[in-house]
């Protein structure tokens, strides 16, 4: 039988599952060249983690491993493949650490992702905050002509994951929108990939956000993941990119606070910071262990390896 650790946890009610021993080896140095690795040579891996019928479509995968320069690597990773980063993630994993008794309230954390690294650490009011690697906009106002909806605006924007994000939300983003929404944010999907709108040196755009304004926050948001599962966070790497674009457009001032909302009612407090003219993000939100469990794999089991 073959074991491997897990610990369970949710970043304002999205998944993360985090691995802190078993599996095998992937290699060492570059975060990102052992991403690859991890993709490339040992996916089933990532299979028998996140996909049915060990997991499923929401959860997403965070890989604890030595890094050189920082106090833990992870690679993150979802349905549908490896992540360059992931902000609910970073928070899930903070959580996970303060739960094994690994790091304590206050207690900055240099945690190495295949993007850079990022710092974190837990407040005494029980949130997470990180400061993510920078943020930046790589086109405003970009027209897509998205069928059955006509003519879509918005901003191509990096936050560690590139992300398409538009205010132009004709259903209103709410829970009993959730179909509609996915239909939608799909469907922008599929045209970006189509018409091979990218990001900077042709980076995918897998991420689509949408936003509109709230009752209860500055905005609230409906983000669809590359695996075609929407984030029940409000997205940490989106709000991130979303960072970029405010202060792109003059419309959030360096170090104040903006409050995110997602589909689900879930809230990140976000920031910023320029630093050498770059945007750097700082989010913060609430994480949650839901389960400190072994995850089991029988080679006799022909969906042992997820499906």
């Amino acid at each position: 039988m073959i074991e491997l650790q897990a610990i369970d946890s949710h970043t304002e009610g999205e998944p993360t599952r985090t691995i802190i021993a078993g599996g095998p080896d992937f290699g060492s140095g570059d975060l990102a060249a052992r991403r690859d690795v991890f993709i490339g040579q040992h996916d089933r891996w990532r299979r028998a983690v996140v996909e049915e019928p060990r997991g499923n479509d929401v959860i997403v995968g965070a890989w604890l491993c030595e890094a050189e320069g920082a106090d833990t690597g992870v690679i993150f990773f979802n349905n549908a493949g490896a992540l360059g980063m992931c902000g609910h993630g970073t928070i899930g994993v903070i959580a996970t650490l303060r739960y094994l008794g690994r790091v304590q309230v206050d207690q900055k954390v240099r945690l190495a992702t295949p993007v850079g690294i990022v710092t974190a650490e837990p407040d005494h009011d029980g949130r997470i905050a990180f400061e993510n690697i920078p943020a930046s906009v790589h086109a405003l106002d970009v027209k897509v002509e998205v069928p059955d909806y006509g003519v879509v605006t918005g901003d191509i924007a990096w936050g560690g994951n590139w992300f398409f994000l538009t205010h132009d939300v004709p259903m209103g983003i709410s829970m009993n929108a959730v179909d509609d929404l996915m239909a939608y944010s799909s469907a922008i999907r599929r045209v970006l990939d189509e018409k091979q709108i990218t990001g900077a040196n042709e980076g995918v755009i897998d991420h689509v956000e949408l936003l509109t304004d709230s009752p209860n926050a500055d905005s609230r948001n409906f983000v669809l993941c590359p695996g075609f599962a929407y984030d029940r966070s409000p997205c940490g790497t989106g709000t991130s990119a979303h960072l970029a674009c405010l202060a792109a457009r003059d419309e959030l001032p360096e170090g104040q606070n903006w409050v995110q909302e997602s589909v689900t009612g879930g809230i990140f407090h976000a920031s910023y910071q320029r630093v050498e003219g770059k945007i750097v993000p700082r989010i913060s939100g609430r994480a949650f262990v839901t389960a400190d469990s072994k995850l089991l794999i029988d080679p006799a089991d022909p969906l042992g390896w997820g499906f």
